[in-house]
């Protein structure tokens, strides 16, 4: 068996190996789909195949909806070329289940795959014919937290920023450019209503988005690249730039996962990593538990995705479901014990939980010094939510998930995970009572000198900061806590990374104390958490 169209065609051999399969004609929801598209999705990576587009598929297979989704990519091409195109733009997803059984399933919801590629006239021309759809009713993102970001940590434009504000729509490169240029033909077009929805992993992700988009558009504006009305239309009720919460784990490809099919008989599966240093797979292995919240505001309509399992509600309560989430219950756990895990020579965090000092250090970061301040959703229980990723999900021996995976980018996610914690207990004058977080920043910090607690050298995870973190890092040696001197100062100063500052929030002195205990010497970041959460 292989994973394409035709292969599809032989059901016997693919139930014998019990792989569902879709359960609608594919080739008609792909005709349809190119008559009157209703989904774009930016970010074509595991997140979107491993949970996005089986939401789409559930719907088609219950005849609740006739169209697929677009799938484009703004940053890596090679998922295009190397993963969508070769395989007819199916995904086979496999769902790890606690108990060690696997369920596989072949999403074949996606019926079209786009470079974002400004340069590529006949990929410009697909873009421009479906954002012109008046059937199009939304577009999607899953780029990551960074893919928003538009300018440095010194609140300068990008360089690529800048050139496409100086170039124009045509030129577009930047991921919010092209989005821009994308939504200027649409309004050209007659102004045509469309729900612009961040699915990202990051907090208020509808006000990025659209705060990037209308930053463009407002400097094409004034250099006369594109007509005052077309800001009127982004700031109108014909655009939405709806919030929303996602909370799907999806770890790289996992060997394990990839022996199992060939065992199975379906051949050519093997993961690639492409030259961005995509870790990308013909399958998507993931836990089985996934949560979708968004904003009902969909100018133009919207697939029926409440009957797909998706909470559709209202801004505010997207908003604590985020911040339960992001800043308390799932996030900051994840981060803690990715550079901790890190140092302490752990590759999977199913692991790192059956180590009781990081179970003590996520437990006090969610249950003490998160729950306390997290406002309850009302349509999912903090506490239950909690329960669940410290019980269930985080220990599932079956979840391939590395915490070298999960402490890339760190540097862009701080200022959300502990951020948002921080500014609740500085509200209240309680941010001296904080201990986990503090221990958790000062772990990221050690983290960055790039040597375990062995003190052998580990590869620090990519990160747009690591460089210049690092620097500021120069000259502090382990076993000389002296070094450190006044070196971390900048850094917790730094609001754009941590939210507030951390030296006048009363938190650095704490942060640079754990931080010189954590670099006593070879042993010291065992010691450390042993010390402080006995």
């Amino acid at each position: 068996m292989k994973l394409n169209l035709n292969s599809l065609s032989d059901k016997k051999s693919w139930e014998a190996a019990k792989v569902a399969l879709p359960q609608y004609d594919v080739k008609a929801v792909s005709e349809k789909t190119a008559e009157a598209p209703v989904w774009l999705h930016f970010g074509a990576g595991n997140i979107f195949r491993g949970f996005i587009a089986s939401l789409q598929q559930r719907l088609l297979n219950e005849g609740l909806s006739d169209c697929g989704i677009i799938a484009a990519d703004t940053f890596d091409y090679e998922i295009i070329d190397k993963i969508y195109k070769p395989f007819d733009n199916l995904t086979l997803n496999v769902s790890l289940n606690p108990d060690g059984s696997s369920d596989y399933e072949v999403i074949a919801s996606v019926v079209g795959a786009l470079k974002a590629d400004s340069s590529d006239e006949a990929e410009m021309k697909e873009f421009k014919r479906i954002f012109r759809s008046p059937s199009l009713q939304m577009i999607s993102f899953t780029i990551t937290e960074k893919g928003y970001a538009i300018k440095n940590t010194s609140g300068e434009l990008l360089p690529v920023v800048k050139a496409d504000i100086a170039e124009g729509p045509s030129k577009a490169r930047h991921a919010m450019s092209f989005v821009a240029a994308m939504l200027l033909e649409r309004f050209n077009a007659g102004r045509l209503p469309i729900a612009v929805v961040s699915m990202d992993n990051c907090s208020h992700n509808g006000e990025k988005l659209k705060s990037s988009v209308t930053a463009v558009a407002s400097a094409w504006v004034e250099n006369g690249l594109a007509p005052k009305e077309f800001l009127d239309y982004l700031e109108s009720d014909s655009v939405g730039f709806p919030w929303s919460m996602i909370d799907k784990i999806t770890p790289r490809p996992a060997k394990s996962v990839e022996e199992a099919l060939a065992k199975a008989g379906i051949e050519d599966m093997s993961p690639i990593i492409t030259s961005k240093n995509t870790y990308i797979a013909p399958f998507v292995n993931a836990e089985r538990p996934q949560y979708l919240v968004i904003e009902d505001l969909f100018p133009n309509g919207r697939p029926p995705l409440e009957k797909a399992g998706v909470y559709l509600t209202d801004r505010d309560t997207v908003n604590k479901t985020e911040r339960m989430k992001v800043t308390t219950c799932l996030n900051p756990l994840h981060t803690a014990l990715a550079v901790y895990g890190c140092m302490l020579g752990y590759t999977l965090i199913c692991e790192e939980m059956k180590d009781s000092e990081l179970t003590k250090l996520i437990k006090k970061l969610g249950y003490d010094e998160g729950l306390p301040v997290v406002t309850d959703p009302g349509i999912i229980s903090p506490r239950a939510f909690i329960d669940e990723v410290v019980n269930e999900r985080l220990p599932n021996p079956f979840m391939p998930d590395a915490p070298q995976r999960i402490a890339t980018d760190t540097s862009q996610k701080v200022g959300i995970r502990f951020g948002e914690t921080i500014k609740s207990y500085s509200a209240l004058g309680k941010a001296g009572e904080l201990s986990a977080i503090p221990l958790a920043i000062a772990g990221w910090l050690r983290y960055l000198l790039a040597v375990d607690d062995n003190l052998e050298p580990i590869e620090v995870s990519s990160d747009p900061l690591k460089d210049e973190l690092q620097a500021k890092l120069a000259g502090i040696e382990i076993g000389k806590p002296e070094s450190v001197g006044e070196k971390l100062r900048p850094i917790l100063e730094n609001e754009t990374v941590f939210g507030s500052d951390l030296v006048k929030a009363g938190l650095a002195e704490k942060i640079e104390g754990y931080f010189k205990e954590l670099i006593a010497g070879k042993g010291a970041v065992r010691a450390t958490l042993k010390k402080h959460l006995s």
